[in-house]
């Protein structure tokens, strides 16, 4: 498999991580100080601790994707370790973040970090499991990935429709992937997720059993990743 990645951003967004880190402790730090210190000034402590929260969220949102090692990107290559050179993985190179492309189609992958039991019933996702302090403070939260999802499978779409034929644009595909080992996912028969949702573990074989008539000639693979860099950033 090869494996494509924009190295300069990824080194600089952990940069970002470990200063929005550090920066959002420095400033709550220093709006309870003022909070015990001068109570009179209550309007500063408040915005201080408002802005070291929010500097705090963004470095939680950069260290989950960018400081911890290993990083999704080099986790997704764990998951997919084993496919032959017609595949190509690529990390924060085309107008999604994670893509796959290869015999099996064309594949968004969606990285998510959350613990705990991940459900989907009724058109709705729900994370059960897990402490506040965690969901606060450790990890972002699971959000709306079927929204999520469906952004970047446009964004790509419209990519695709701008550089080729109609008729040359191959139906787009996407997985939800959870990659921490303390998740689990459970989907009952009768609900449909909105894209393939699975463990890190179960990525490749999920990819390859859903793929089976969605596959991709060499010279329609060849013709899609010409539109993207062939070498790493």
């Amino acid at each position: 498999m090869n494996i494509l990645s924009n190295l300069s951003l990824i080194k600089r967004n952990g940069y970002l991580a470990q200063g929005a880190m550090l920066g959002g402790l420095v400033v709550l730090g220093t709006g309870m100080f003022i909070s015990f210190r001068y109570p009179e000034q209550f309007n500063w402590s408040l915005i201080a601790l408002l802005l070291g929260f929010i500097l705090s969220q963004l470095g939680i949102f950069y260290s989950n994707r960018f400081g911890r090692r290993p990083r999704v990107d080099e986790l997704l290559n764990l998951s997919l370790k084993g496919l032959d050179g017609k595949y190509t993985l690529y990390h924060y190179l085309t107008p999604v973040s994670h893509l796959l492309v290869g015999p099996v189609g064309i594949w968004i992958l969606m990285p998510r970090h959350q613990r705990g039991l991940i459900q989907f019933s009724n058109g709705r996702w729900r994370q059960k499991g897990g402490n506040l302090y965690l969901k606060l403070f450790a990890q972002d939260s699971l959000g709306r990935p079927d929204i999520d999802l469906q952004a970047e499978m446009n964004k790509l779409q419209r990519f695709l429709e701008s550089k080729l034929e109609q008729d040359q644009v191959p139906p787009i595909q996407a997985a939800l992937v959870f990659t921490n080992p303390k998740a689990s996912i459970d989907i009952s028969e009768e609900d449909t997720p909105p894209a393939l949702t699975v463990g890190l573990a179960k990525l490749k074989d999920s990819i390859r059993k859903n793929s089976k008539s969605k596959t991709l000639s060499a010279d329609k693979i060849r013709a899609i990743t010409q539109l993207f860099p062939t070498e790493n950033k």
